[in-house]
């Protein structure tokens, strides 16, 4: 018995590639990726197990609220020198952020995901205490709590928080505080991919490109310096759960609070930013910030807006290697696009942006190029909003 179930176990790893990891705000998965130590960061797989219909019945063994990635051997859920020593995003209670994953093309089950946050600090401390790897009954009294702090679909109001279409009335998986993929089977819009219907590519995954999958949460009303956003994804067509988790902080109280992001004073249709030195309650400028772009440009079915710059986080002036902005909070009454890049403190660039449609046809904005350079200040968030020219 135990050499058939390992022979299944060893089957379904080989036959499976791949597949999905959280990417906004920056998780442990990709810090590990972009440090060079992950080559596979979308491969943090829990299986075999009951991924589908009842999202919370399987167990997380090993692999915990931040992931283990076999592949490589690197449990996410111990800190390093390279994650888990600092927050990477700063929110406050109450604030509606744009939370983003990726999902690789050849690896996209479909299914539905969810984020949480566990306001158990002490349990919390145990995944942030450098060279401490938690014990398997941490992780599973931790994955508990971040279950129980789960962030739901509809605490944002107007987010669209539909049920999966590959789950029927009756089952577990039938919930809208979950956040959902489309149809497994779907012709167009597919699955995880077809949430954000994004061009391949517009996220990084090393086996086949990747799509982004972005929606918002709100964050509790909950303080501390240091915590955890657990990600999670349950596969819809495979025994599979994904998960990955960021280090943040949440404090202050609104928005004048230095954590939060930089739109009180950012709010005309074309924003240059300025360099500026920490303040006196400061005790350092930030090192990385993250650049909240937001174009107002209207499109039609199948188009795609990306900003391309001069610098290799913008695509270095080539289109097919920019990021591309996400939809999720476009309307026919404000085409917002919108997107977030992660660059140096005193960066300064130009750039654009460019329609892309279906076809693959590049439609640039009219002269000149826009300029930015990212601030050096306590924050480690910026906003630029700017409109199609």
């Amino acid at each position: 018995m135990k050499l058939t179930y390992l022979a299944v176990i060893l089957s379904t790893a080989a036959s499976v590639h791949g597949h999905g990891y959280l990417t906004i705000p920056s998780s442990r998965t990709r810090l590990g990726a972009e440090a060079g130590l992950d080559s596979c960061p979308e491969c943090n797989i829990l299986e075999p197990v009951q991924a589908w219909p009842d999202l919370n019945a399987a167990p997380v063994g090993r692999s915990g609220p931040c992931g283990y990635n076999a592949r490589v051997s690197i449990d996410y859920n111990q800190p390093t020198a390279n994650w888990g020593n600092s927050v990477v995003a700063r929110y406050y209670p109450g604030q509606v952020v744009d939370v983003q994953w990726c999902v690789d093309h050849n690896g996209d089950h479909g299914g539905m995901f969810s984020y949480r946050i566990c306001q158990n600090q002490t349990l919390v401390n145990k995944f942030l205490t450098p060279g401490y790897l938690p014990t398997q009954a941490e992780k599973q009294a931790a994955e508990n709590c971040f279950e129980a702090g789960t962030l739901s679909c509809t605490d944002v109001s107007g987010q669209d928080c539909g049920y999966n279409p590959d789950c029927s009335p009756g089952q577990p998986c039938w919930r809208n505080d979950w956040f959902t993929c489309n149809a497994f089977q779907a012709s167009t819009r597919r699955a995880c991919q077809g949430v954000d219907n994004a061009p391949l590519g517009s996220c990084y995954t090393s086996i086949s490109g990747g799509f982004p999958v972005t929606k918002k949460i709100r964050i509790p009303n909950y303080q501390s310096p240091h915590t955890l956003l657990s990600f999670k994804w349950n596969s819809y067509q495979t025994g599979q759960i994904y998960l990955s988790c960021a280090d943040i902080a949440i404090t202050g109280d609104g928005p004048t609070s230095q954590s939060s992001l930089s739109a009180t004073t950012l709010t005309t249709s074309t924003v240059s930013s300025t360099t500026t030195t920490p303040s006196a309650s400061c005790t350092a400028a930030a090192a990385s910030v993250a650049v909240i772009f937001k174009e107002r440009a209207t499109t039609s079915w199948g188009q795609v807006i990306k900003i391309v710059g001069s610098i290799p986080e913008l695509g270095n002036w080539d289109p097919s290697a920019a990021p591309a902005l996400s939809a999720s909070e476009y309307t026919s009454s404000n085409p917002v696009w919108a997107y977030t890049a992660h660059l140096t403190a005193g960066t300064s660039f130009q750039y654009k942006f460019v329609n892309v449609a279906s076809n693959g046809a590049v439609t640039w904005e009219s002269d000149p190029n826009r300029s930015f350079t990212v601030p050096k200040s306590c924050s480690t968030t910026a906003l630029s909003e700017t409109s199609w020219r």
